[in-house]
């Protein structure tokens, strides 16, 4: 009996030791960002906090500003004003931002965006199929897309306004 017991245990923590060593490499090692610079910006259609539908195929002859972003997100809330204040100037010059929030209430995301005096389309990734498409992890992540729907650049992290407005002009048409 005290045998059987030992190989249970042993089979236990064996698999136990298997799933903590797979979650450290699959946090430190593994590469989760499925798309990269040069390729096509994969298709989405998602529903802004007005209820309004935008598929970024759409904004094809535009630059896209895509940035994935929480209400509670220290870094998120440090460079909404700065893109807020990027947008007013870069969208007559065709380029876009779509602000894409994950998996939040639509509540939480309006009063977030009227603290803000956002502008620009904020728009609702519910159950997070397009965070996954792009594999992305941490947030803030931004991606900038050409006129001609591919990514140029992309960015983990909060970013600064000068920053910000270098990438606008990189992706402006």
């Amino acid at each position: 009996m005290k045998k059987k017991r030992l190989i249970i245990r042993t089979v236990i923590l064996a698999v136990l030791l298997c799933a903590v060593g797979y979650t450290l490499y699959a946090q430190f090692f593994a590469d989760k960002q499925k798309v990269s610079v040069g390729d096509k910006a994969p298709d989405f259609i998602l529903r802004d906090v007005n209820g309004e539908t935008h598929q970024l195929s759409d904004y094809k002859g535009k630059g896209v500003f895509l940035n994935f972003w929480g209400t509670w997100c220290k870094p998120c809330k440090q460079e909404m004003p700065a893109m807020e204040k990027q947008y007013a100037s870069y969208k007559k010059q065709g380029v876009e931002i779509l602000a894409v929030n994950v998996a939040e209430t639509n509540i939480a995301v309006e009063q977030f965006a009227k603290q803000y005096e956002l502008s620009f389309p904020i728009l609702m990734d519910k159950d997070s199929q397009v965070l996954g498409a792009y594999g992305i992890d941490p947030l803030p992540t931004t991606f900038l897309i050409d006129k001609n729907g591919k990514i140029v650049d992309s960015f983990i992290g909060g970013l600064e306004e000068s920053k910000i407005k270098e990438y606008m002009e990189e992706i402006k048409p």
